[in-house]
């Protein structure tokens, strides 16, 4: 047992720790989401995080001190991200003939995922700092922490708003977008995956990529109107208001 203890507190203080700990439990979630069928329940992202964030709080092991080796995993966030640019250039003669109503239905869903957020937090009486960072909560973590910066909000509670959006929207997209009868072909699973993007950014596009090529792609579509448009529009719209 002591040099059980010795391993641990050198592994847990290891720039390795880190990497090892997220591969090891994403694998895992990942292998509990297939065997589920990917139920919504069984996201892989809300596992892992869930899970590393109580074995960080039950070893004491400091954020920078996981974040030290997991920036290796961070850092392909970027590749992963301009990979989701090929499912659309195998689609790029449909998406050629809809463009215009894709831009139409981006700007209506993150218009609506905005000012129903902004809306309600009004409602319920949450300070100004807050809702502005309540609004670009459908964009992306890393954009929607920009825009906050330059519409007077605060960044680390847009981070948090814009996962939690993405976790709500990947755990009960399935049973919305049934409970509302989109069909399941190809053309349904492409409103689906589309809708998912708009209003769920990365998480919800990664677990359209896991239910269908089809949603997948057009989930990968709709996040990047969303960071495009959000970024060139709601600082505007925010300094006009």
């Amino acid at each position: 047992m002591p040099n059980f203890v010795e391993l641990w507190v050198y592994l847990s203080s290891a720039p390795l720790f880190g990497l090892t700990a997220t591969l090891a439990v994403y694998v895992l979630a990942q292998a509990l989401a297939l065997r589920s069928g990917y139920a919504p329940w069984a996201n892989p992202v809300l596992l892992s995080v869930t899970v590393l964030a109580a074995l960080m709080l039950a070893t004491g092991t400091a954020y920078p001190t996981y974040f030290s080796g997991a920036q290796f995993i961070h850092f392909l966030l970027g590749p992963a991200v301009v990979a989701l640019g090929w499912p659309l250039w195998q689609r790029r003669a449909a998406l050629a003939a809809r463009w215009g109503r894709l831009v139409l239905a981006s700007l209506a869903g993150g218009t609506a995922g905005a000012v129903s957020a902004v809306g309600l937090g009004w409602a319920l009486g949450l300070p100004g700092d807050v809702l502005l960072s309540l609004a670009p909560k459908s964009v992306t973590a890393p954009v929607a922490m920009g825009i906050a910066v330059q519409i007077g909000g605060v960044p680390a509670l847009a981070a948090v708003f814009a996962v939690l959006t993405g976790m709500v929207g990947a755990l009960s997209g399935r049973w919305l977008f049934d409970l509302m009868r989109l069909p399941t072909d190809a053309e349904g699973m492409a409103l689906r995956g589309f809708a998912l993007g708009t209003a769920s950014h990365g998480i919800g596009a990664a677990h359209a990529l896991q239910v269908h090529a089809e949603a997948g792609a057009y989930a990968g579509l709709a996040l990047g109107m969303q960071v495009v448009l959000a970024a060139v529009l709601m600082p505007l719209v925010f300094k006009l208001l």
